[in-house]
């Protein structure tokens, strides 16, 4: 049977990638899923962030939470790995309750490497199976997501027994966290993100001070940071992906001008944001 290496199913809520060595267009695991990738053999090597670097090695798990900038920089001949994207609704939907542990990881603690998931590798014939099954059975939709469930649970057990995951006792109530994952959703879903504190503390119906309080509370880092990082995030992004202009990503992602905009990339990043393009250029 002739299979295609990439399946979309439940609305393209869910993608498979069946090999990452066969997809010449590595743009696919796009900004606006979770990757959860497994590396069966070879290596991987990719850029987290704008910035960080994560390698991959055999019988480990990479993890991209949605809006992270993930530009791949080596994917070495022998590689054997696969990919599943997952929206962030049908994330959030299967892990319910347990959402706060992926939060915590991904966005808190950056724990974007599993070690030794061998567990993925049972089920990854069981994967196949289901993306590729044909015709789809009746209860195609409830397999795939019972299916993710348990797959989501076990990586969120996993990354709790991650050193930068034990920590003292946790003081952030219930309350707390949920405050504070609206917040993320939020945050993340604003196309111009910069628009201070109260904006967001207003939209939640809390004080600016709350809002504030919390989110220290509960990641270690103040709201203004998780801004900013976020739309250092859609400056990557747009840089990396776009053609458009200084002047248009400015103008995008609501600064006032092209001048401010540098001002602020430069601050956070070190270099200008063409200086950023011609160096991810050279490297593409």
């Amino acid at each position: 049977m002739d299979r295609s290496n990439i399946v979309e199913a439940i609305d393209k809520d869910v993608i498979f990638i069946n090999s990452l060595r066969e997809e010449k267009n590595l743009s696919t695991i796009r900004t606006t899923y979770n990757s959860v990738v497994y590396c069966k053999s070879g290596r991987i090597l990719v850029e987290v962030g704008g910035q960080q670097q994560v390698r991959v090695l055999p019988g480990q798990l990479l993890l991209i939470p949605a809006g992270k900038l993930v530009q791949p920089m080596l994917i070495s001949t022998d590689v054997e790995a696969f990919a599943l994207l997952i929206s962030d609704g049908l994330l959030k939907t299967a892990l319910g309750s347990q959402l706060s542990i992926w939060n915590r990881a991904m966005y808190m603690k950056e724990v974007y490497v599993i070690e030794e998931a061998k567990w993925i590798a049972g089920m990854e014939s069981y994967i196949r199976d289901v993306f590729y099954h044909e015709p789809h059975p009746q209860l195609y939709r409830e397999m795939i997501t019972s299916f993710l469930r348990t797959m989501l649970l076990m990586l969120c057990e996993n990354l709790l027994s991650h050193e930068k995951m034990v920590v003292a006792e946790d003081s952030s109530s219930v309350h707390d966290k949920e405050l504070f994952n609206q917040f993320l959703k939020l945050l993340t879903g604003q196309q111009q993100k910069r628009l201070g504190v109260t904006f967001y503390a207003d939209k939640l119906h809390v004080s600016a001070k709350y809002l504030s309080s919390v989110a220290k509370r509960v990641s270690g880092k103040s709201p203004m940071r998780w801004i900013t990082e976020s739309v250092m995030q859609d400056c990557y992004r747009l840089l990396d992906e776009s053609d458009l202009t200084v002047k248009e990503i400015a103008d995008r992602l609501g600064f006032p001008n092209s001048s401010f905009f540098g001002q602020y990339f430069r601050e956070e990043a070190g270099i200008t944001p063409i200086e950023y393009r011609n160096k991810r250029k050279k490297i593409g």
